[in-house]
Order: structure tokens, then sequence, then C-alpha cells
């Protein structure tokens, strides 16, 4: 009977242990494990104590639309060799490398100092622009989108945006995408070249990507209004069920 009993009590102690080894499994695996077919997260860090469950939410969107825009600049570069030696940089690599930092600062190339969102993106799109014409297409994105967020790329309980400036920046990006593939250069060659649909080859992963954007941004969008919306039914809700606080 004795036997029994501790062996009773010894299985939840089993349990609870392998819990916590699962759990420490789990935070051990390396943070470049993630990629594109899985979610990926970031190391605890004292900063999130001062950001809401919401504001993380719009953090790790942020995050993931400026990681969009570097593998879209990657493509462009890719396919678009010309626009990347117009950068001055020695090889692809540094290229691309020197666009992901202006796109997380949403700096356009030094010729378009001085323009910024909507303004980088008209530029890039004029059929006469002789400058790095994907440089600029995807940082006039990358400053768009920043700016909608008032400017940020990480939020904080203090923060408040705008929801229809989210929105018109999903709006910009299917304006841009959508005029990216359709207007042409003097002798009627694409301003650059993106998707492809052809005999030898379908390559449509610059619009899952723009799709991926825009999908982001209307998300954010809705769970603004949502949000704000929550806040004043949960007051009411609580004035309405008058829901006293616990005192023992």
């Amino acid at each position: 009977m004795k036997n029994r009993q501790a062996a009773t009590t010894r299985q939840p102690a089993r349990a609870a242990a392998l819990i916590v080894a699962a759990m420490l499994a789990a935070c051990a695996q390396p943070q470049g494990a993630a990629g594109p077919s899985r979610p990926s997260t970031e190391e605890m860090s004292i900063e999130q104590f001062a950001q809401t469950d919401f504001n993380r939410t719009v953090s790790v969107a942020m995050r993931d639309n400026l990681e969009s825009l570097s593998r879209l600049l990657e493509k462009l570069y890719r396919r678009n060799p010309a626009e990347w030696r117009k950068t001055g940089a020695p090889d692809i690599e540094t290229a691309i490398e020197r666009g992901r930092k202006a796109i997380r600062e949403g700096r356009p190339p030094p010729e378009l100092a001085g323009l910024r969102d909507i303004e980088i993106l008209s530029v890039a799109l004029d059929p006469n622009y002789r400058g790095d014409r994907a440089g600029a297409f995807v940082t006039g994105m990358a400053s768009t989108i920043i700016n909608a967020h008032d400017g940020r790329t990480r939020f904080y309980v203090t923060d408040v945006l705008n929801a229809q400036h989210v929105y018109n920046a999903a709006r910009n990006v299917e304006i841009a995408a959508w005029l990216l593939a359709s207007k042409r250069l003097s002798d009627g060659r694409p301003l650059l070249l993106a998707n492809e649909m052809s005999e030898g080859a379908t390559n449509l992963s610059f619009e899952r990507e723009f799709g991926q954007l825009i999908g982001r941004l209307d998300l954010i969008a809705n769970l603004l209004d949502e949000n704000l919306r929550r806040v004043g039914i949960n007051y009411m809700q609580g004035l309405l069920f008058f829901n006293f606080l616990p005192v023992r």
C-alpha cells in the first residue's frame, strides 16, 4: 500500500518535470531555426514589459513587413542586376545589405534625399528616373509603411496609431504593385522585371510578398479600430454589471 501511495505521489511530480523539460527545450531552440514555413518570435527582453499584447502584435507585424521588403529588394536586384550596380556597391551582397539598412531606416537612395513615402514611390515609378529604381521603389514602400505607423517600428503602451493611416498604406502598396506591373519604359520594357509567367518559367514570388504586406497592414488597421472599440465596450460592461473588485 505504501509503495502504491508513493508511486501515486510521484506521478504528478514526474508529469511536472516533463512539462518543465519540454518548456526548457522549446526555449533552447535557436532563433535561426525559424523560417518562412514556421512562425518566429523574439527572446524575452526588458522592453517587452512596456508593451501590451497588442503592442507586441503590431511590433511583430512591422518586423515581418520589413523582412518582406528586404526579400523584395533582393529579388528585384537579382532579376534586375543593372539596378544594384547603380548603387556603386562592389557586389550584389553588399548592395543588398546596404538596402536592408535603408529599409529599416525608411531612407531613400542618396539622389532622392529629402523625399519621403509616396514622394519616393512616385519618382521610382517614373519611367524617366535613371537611378536605382529597385532601391527607390522598396525604400519608398518602407517609408510609407513606417510613416503610417507614426514613424515607429516598435510600439509601447504610450503609442497611439491611426487606423486610417495604416489602411491607406495598404492601399498604397496595392497601387505600387499594380503600377510596377503595368507601367512601361519608352521602349516598351517593364520598369523592373518581377513576376514571370511564360512557357519556360513561372515566378509569382513577388505577388506573394505584396499580398502578405497588404494582408498584415489591413489586419493591423482592423485591429486598431477594434482595440479602441473594445476599450469603450469593456468600460461600459464594467458599469453595467457592477464588476466590483475582490477584497479577500
